[in-house]
């Protein structure tokens, strides 16, 4: 049997991900813009893949006092959030977060489907943009809109820094702009609004992403966690050192054509 004594206690673990709003590098004020953009086609169902927590489908549900929202997610403890969040909000009783893949999902079609950093979750194909966007035409009804969130490289990326980022990370992992946008083109949609994450985005996403764990880190240097989570945030950071100015983030609002 385990000793509960020595099993750390729950107050004295990294807290995880508390400064951030979005799990991207998305800034208030995009955020806002976006919602009021997507909020003027008075969607009545909204399906978000790839979810988390869900926090721009819940500002959508604020927008539109009429719309209804399934957040779809392997995640439990972010789905947990989103649930608090959105009773918080009063938004409980017009959305469902759910646990469960998306691969092959028959929760559409919708009228406003968003997948903000979570094309993989839609596709086995490596990289899974094209076979994604397939996937989003057949979720979004006609007349709706898409808003997907997608990495592109802004400039070639050599080896070297191929070799510092993710693990097995290749120049095929990604489109430039350019392809991304044919790629939409190609799926059966057309691009409405095109923006890309600046680099205050990336920056404030990043620094926020490590700095709970970071400052939990400095004043716990000898706790039991103390060793993997500074391999884990040390790993992490040359990772970010390696892409910061090669990857970027497109946010493409996505019009599907008519059938």
């Amino acid at each position: 049997m385990t000793d509960s004594a020595a099993l750390p206690h729950t107050d004295d673990l990294p807290p995880r991900l508390t400064r951030l709003s979005f799990h991207g590098p998305l800034s208030e004020a995009r955020a806002a813009a976006m919602v009021r953009r997507l909020a003027v086609t008075r969607p009545g169902r909204v399906l978000d893949v790839g979810c988390g927590w869900g926090e721009l489908m819940l500002r959508v549900l604020e927008a539109v006092p009429g719309a209804r929202g399934v957040g779809v997610d392997l995640g439990g403890e972010d789905l947990e959030r989103g649930r608090r969040n959105a009773a918080a909000r009063g938004l409980a009783d017009r959305v469902e977060f759910v646990q469960e893949s998306a691969t092959g999902t028959r929760r559409g079609p919708a009228d406003l489907v968003l997948c903000l950093g979570a094309s993989q979750a839609l596709s086995s194909a490596e990289p899974p943009t094209a076979e994604a966007l397939r996937e989003l035409r057949r979720l979004v009804a006609d007349g709706g809109r898409v808003l997907l969130g997608e990495g592109f490289w802004q400039r070639p990326p050599t080896e070297a820094e191929l070799a510092g980022m993710w693990p097995a990370a290749s120049a095929g992992d990604h489109h430039d702009l350019g392809t991304l946008l044919d790629l939409a083109v190609g799926a059966g949609f057309r691009p409405e609004w095109t923006e890309t994450a600046s680099p205050d985005e990336w920056e404030e996403f990043e620094s926020a992403y490590q700095a709970d764990a970071e400052v939990w880190l400095a004043g716990h240097p000898d706790h039991p966690l103390a060793a993997p989570t500074r391999e884990r945030l040390d790993r992490h950071r040359r990772q970010w050192m390696t892409y910061r100015g090669v990857l970027g983030l497109a946010y493409l609002t996505l019009v599907p054509v008519a059938a």
